[in-house]
């Protein structure tokens, strides 16, 4: 083995007790209740689908809090609490592989969302046909995360709220469930994101406007009604000749036997002027 090999082993090596050390101490501190996370983390991934992985999280953390501590709230089991947020974040980050999830996001909504719930329910209260009490947990997490987004993610589009709380549903939901989670969510985007429904509303209307207005193009094998045919047919062409046509009855044709009786004829002739030869 060279020492060049070596050296990259051992390198290695470091890298990793770093990266290990560093994880144990973000552990510590999140149970110890410091919420100062950055969410551009350079350490962890921060794309789209990272992002998605940090919703899954956080709906599955979100599920355990609202029937554990958030329950016990309101049911005045204050004695039961012992459930925090950022103890479950704690815990989901020892027990997972979170390289590729959005640490930063993650822990901004498992420490946003519980902060906000009773904000965040009204605005889901008021467009349920139900008491919020009744709701699929499952279904009232998915809820409180796009009601989130909704409401403080103004750089996320409404329509990928959406669109991502329907593939949570899929992913962890009931069936039917997207019905009322696109319905809610749906009344919740006109009332939070107006001024950006109104112009996607706008732009599908242009849209639609332009398709219906383009003008048709006739191909060459479509025929208009008003276009006289025989008019056609019986226009000479560049070379004065008339276009022959199976209704004009001025072009005259020979008929198959028309033709035989004229050649008929010829042989009858050509053998009495053979005979009248051959006599003289």
């Amino acid at each position: 083995m060279t020492d060049q090999l070596k050296h990259a082993i051992n390198a290695a090596k470091t890298a990793q007790t770093n990266d290990q050390q560093a994880e144990a101490t973000r552990i510590a501190s999140s149970s110890a209740g410091d919420q100062t996370f950055d969410m551009n983390e350079s350490s962890y991934k921060t794309s789209h689908t990272a992002i998605r992985k940090a919703r899954r999280f956080a709906m599955q953390g979100l599920y355990e809090w609202l029937v554990t501590d958030h329950r016990f709230d309101i049911d005045g089991k204050l004695g039961w609490k012992a459930n925090a947020p950022h103890d479950i974040a704690a815990r989901t980050r020892a027990t997972n592989a979170m390289h590729t999830v959005h640490i930063g996001y993650y822990h901004e909504m498992m420490r946003d969302i519980p902060e906000q719930i009773e904000d965040l329910d009204a605005l889901i209260t008021q467009h349920l046909d139900r008491d919020i009490n009744k709701l699929d947990t499952v279904e009232h997490a998915i809820l409180l995360i796009g009601a989130y987004e909704l409401k403080n993610r103004l750089e996320i589009p409404y329509k990928v709220v959406l669109d991502e709380a329907m593939k949570l549903n899929n992913h962890f939901g009931a069936t039917d469930a997207h019905k009322l989670i696109n319905a809610v969510l749906d009344k919740m985007a006109v009332e939070l994101r107006a001024t950006e429904v109104a112009s996607d509303s706008k732009a599908n209307s242009r849209t639609s406007q332009k398709a219906s207005a383009k003008p048709v193009v006739k191909t060459t094998t479509e025929v208009d009604s008003s276009v006289d045919l025989e008019s056609i047919e019986d226009k000479p062409t560049a070379s004065n000749k008339p276009r022959i046509s199976a209704n004009n009855a001025s072009v005259k044709r020979n008929s198959a036997s028309k033709a035989s009786a004229n050649i008929s004829n010829f042989k009858a002739n050509k053998k009495n002027a053979d005979d009248a030869k051959n006599q003289d």
